[in-house]
């Protein structure tokens, strides 16, 4: 869909066309899904917080005042709900089992074979477990989100640099985990 057909749908949504806000949200579902599932790292959480950000938006997107700026606005209330499931999780002291990381795994692959989808749960579990949360959340927001640096920490309320640095790092021990080096 071209950039124009998006600002189109995105005025059309803003006077309460809800045929257009469906096809916007069709555009985004599942880079918010991936997103959510590997932030949140269970499938259950990224459907709910995912449901929640959509309800929000729907509501909300009379209020976005830059046609072209939707995909960034959606991706910033994913990332408030995803904060706030988080919080919780630390409330309530549950941490990220094998079980919730094997279900992210299995949700993510895309593979037919099955030996493949083994390797890939297992590859994908390494390299998770090689980062910490706010590495995590900063890698999804990159790939997934489509955040630069400056938006990232903006949002974390962290140097630019420090995401940079943060978002380099990660990915050095991620690469690190797959190649049997930690």
């Amino acid at each position: 869909m071209s950039k124009d057909e998006i600002i189109s749908l995105v005025k059309k949504a803003k006077n309460n066309d809800p045929h257009a806000f469906a096809l916007l949200y069709e555009l985004v579902y599942e880079d918010l899904y991936k997103m959510a599932l590997y932030t949140l790292g269970n499938t259950h959480d990224a459907e709910d917080v995912v449901s929640d950000t959509v309800l929000d938006a729907y509501k909300g997107i009379a209020s976005l005042r830059d046609a072209t700026a939707f995909r960034g606005w959606i991706f910033k209330i994913l990332s408030n709900k995803c904060k706030m499931k988080i919080a919780t999780y630390v409330k309530s002291r549950e941490h990220m089992s094998d079980e919730n990381v094997d279900d992210m795994a299995y949700e993510i692959s895309s593979e037919e074979n099955i030996e493949e989808e083994v390797l890939n749960s297992e590859l994908i579990k390494k390299a998770f477990a090689a980062i910490s949360y706010e590495e995590r959340l900063i890698v999804t927001m990159v790939v997934y989100g489509g955040y630069d640096s400056k938006e990232i920490a903006k949002q974390l309320k962290i140097n630019r640099n420090t995401v940079r640095s943060k978002y380099s790092r990660a990915l050095a021990k991620m690469q690190d985990a797959l190649n049997g080096r930690c």
